[in-house]
């Protein structure tokens, strides 16, 4: 990516971490780097090209922040950090946290090919975790693809139901109840 397309890219991240994905417009890219309209085309086709590269850099750079924590030899404890991760995310950079995970958008990996395909760098995590705990004899032996979905499924939904003001706990209470929630889930899969 030369240094102009990295620097659009930058600009657009910006603004979508500031007010969201429909926030970004070609011409407001445009206009804040100091290029004409029409230059921005020559390094991405569309607005939804440009977002497309947003949130492929975006899921490799979440995936790498949590990669980056030594892995827990133990596997409650991996799941600990998994999920203090997400909710830090979640939590902090909220409109970037949609857009990437909940905001209908062309190329968003799909269930259940692109999953099982690994094509899912932050699902991988999860997958590798319970994986983790299936060797350890934490849990069952059973396919991780189903039960990572449900974990990332509960903790979407607590997630918006929080924003949305349906939780009504101040965070370290609600970040209790998710830690809770998704202990509650690998129980019920236990060995």
């Amino acid at each position: 990516m030369s240094a102009t397309a990295a620097r659009l890219v930058e600009i657009a991240r910006e603004i979508l971490l500031a007010e969201g994905a429909a926030a970004v417009s070609m011409r407001r890219v445009a206009t804040a780097a100091g290029v004409t309209p029409m230059a921005i085309y020559r390094h991405f086709a569309n607005r939804e090209a440009l977002l497309a590269t947003i949130a492929d850099a975006s899921f490799a750079e979440i995936a790498e922040r949590w990669a980056a924590r030594p892995a827990a030899a133990d596997f409650g404890t991996r799941v600990t950090e998994l999920l203090d991760d997400h909710l830090d995310f979640a939590l902090g950079q909220p409109h970037l946290y949609d857009f990437v995970f909940t905001d209908p958008r062309e190329g968003a990996r799909r269930w259940p090919d692109d999953f099982r395909a690994g094509g899912s760098p932050s699902m991988n995590l999860v997958a590798d975790a319970l994986t983790g705990g299936i060797r350890q004899g934490v849990l069952r032996d059973q396919d991780v693809w189903p039960l990572a979905l449900t974990v990332a499924a509960l903790i979407h939904g607590l997630v918006q139901l929080f924003r949305g003001g349906r939780i009504d706990l101040p965070e370290p209470d609600f970040r209790a109840l998710v830690h809770q929630l998704v202990g509650k889930v690998l129980d019920g899969n236990r060995a």
